[in-house]
């Protein structure tokens, strides 16, 4: 049997100076934040780590921020302007490896707190929606704290954790956060959406993170026959495809017949569909990341996007400039993998335009942008006006295939900048 306590009791276990890991995406504990963010009077010096963490986070907020120190390993909106001030940095760092510098004590976790399913018959409770970098971090840790949630679906994989392992646990019965990409594609991500479709052929292992170009992809997929999935994250787009019966995993290497993936966002009917179902199974993200991983499985299609790309092929996706927007993530580690794969294939995918009409074909990364992806793992490139394959292509071939794919407004400048680069001489050779 498991004690609950209250979360003022459980989160008096966490002391000043201490370094606190909290789980994330829709596993974030929001209770127990909230309750550690009561005890800021009390409190000196706590360092925050996490990846992507949703809804309300109160140890950001102006009364708390001379106690807690937000070291954030990847970016969400909720924490995006602390991060970029003085009590708040940023740690870039491949998804794939955040587990190495829990597990070897580079940053060593004094406090995991987490949110789980309720225990079953045998006392395990489950990650849940996010075993992700969560796992190398209880099984660091030195004290774990437990929001144990009785809306917490309880998920397949190597996410479990017996109640024993707590030093402190509380009960509620809360929605997760939930998000909705389907409303927000529009025409132009449909073209993108069945340009990629092209690209992708039968028995493929898909990738693709989450958002209106990765769901627009899966909607445009429903014809294609014994798909598989191995993928970082998922939202709601996959269980369409699943429906159709284009998703079958029977061709893929690794876990055939799973969808294998280290987390999840969605909405609730997601959540529903993966509530111990054993066709979806969660690993952390040092396994579904790693490229000796990936590779394994046939025709890898790793889908991702970015903020710019300029170009020779760099492409910025964590930052605007020098603000830290988001994080490095698992664009790699797919990236990689992808083109490590029997005929796979690194897909970056991308509007054309941002919002507000500018460019993301420039010709030079904005200054203080980090790149993300080098120009030496760039292939293909899509947006809705076409595809390119920048691989094996020179410089200048590369600057003349990413202006054909520029929104036809922007082409003339970028055509000019090429020249002023590069010269007026037309490379002959195929």
């Amino acid at each position: 049997m498991i004690t609950y306590t209250s979360p003022e009791n459980a989160v008096s276990l966490i002391k000043s100076h201490q370094r606190v890991f909290i789980h994330g995406s829709a596993a974030t504990p929001t209770t127990l934040l909230q309750a550690l963010a009561n005890r800021h009077e009390e409190l000196t010096d706590i360092e925050i780590v996490a990846i992507t963490t949703l809804g309300p986070m109160p140890l950001v907020s102006k009364e708390c921020q001379k106690t807690f120190y937000m070291n954030s390993l990847f970016v969400s909106e909720n924490v995006r302007q602390s991060v970029n001030a003085e009590r708040g940095g940023y740690v870039p760092i491949f998804l794939s490896e955040i587990g190495h510098l829990f597990r070897h004590n580079i940053l060593p976790i004094d406090v995991a707190m987490v949110q789980v399913s309720e225990p079953d018959a045998h006392g395990f409770c489950s990650l849940g929606t996010s075993v992700d970098v969560a796992k190398p971090a209880v099984e660091s840790a030195k004290f774990i704290i437990a929001q144990v949630n009785k809306q917490m679906p309880r998920t397949h994989g190597d996410g479990q954790i017996h109640i024993k392992k707590f030093d402190a646990a509380i009960y509620v019965d809360e929605a997760l956060p939930e998000v909705n990409y389907a409303s927000k594609i529009t025409e132009k991500e449909k073209q993108i959406g069945a340009n990629i479709a092209t690209l992708i052929e039968d028995r493929s292992t898909l990738q693709m993170g989450i958002g209106a170009i990765p769901d627009a992809v899966l909607g445009s997929l429903t014809s294609h026959k014994d798909l598989g999935i191995h993928t970082e994250m998922f939202s709601n787009g996959i269980l369409g495809l699943m429906k159709s019966g284009a998703v079958t995993n029977s061709y893929k290497k690794k876990h055939p017949g799973k969808v294998v993936s280290s987390f999840t966002l969605g909405t609730r009917q997601l959540y529903d569909e993966i509530h111990d179902n054993p066709e979806f199974s969660f690993h952390e993200a040092a396994y579904v990341n790693d490229t000796s991983v990936i590779r394994k499985n046939p025709k890898v299609i790793s889908i991702n996007s970015c903020v710019e790309i300029d170009l020779t092929g760099q492409v910025c996706a964590d930052s605007i400039g020098s603000f830290q927007y988001s994080g490095v993530g698992g664009q790699m580690d797919f990236m990689r993998g992808a083109s490590l794969s029997e005929g796979g294939k690194p897909i970056m995918a991308l509007p054309s335009t941002t919002a507000r009409g500018a460019s993301k074909i420039v010709p030079f990364l904005k200054e203080g942008a980090g790149v993300v992806t080098t120009r030496a793992h760039m292939q293909y490139v899509v947006t809705e006006y076409g595809i390119v394959n920048l691989y094996g292509k020179n410089l200048r071939q590369r600057a003349y295939e990413l202006m054909k794919i520029a929104h036809p407004d922007h082409q003339e400048e970028l055509e000019r900048a090429i020249v002023k680069r590069f010269g007026s001489y037309i490379y002959p050779f195929r």
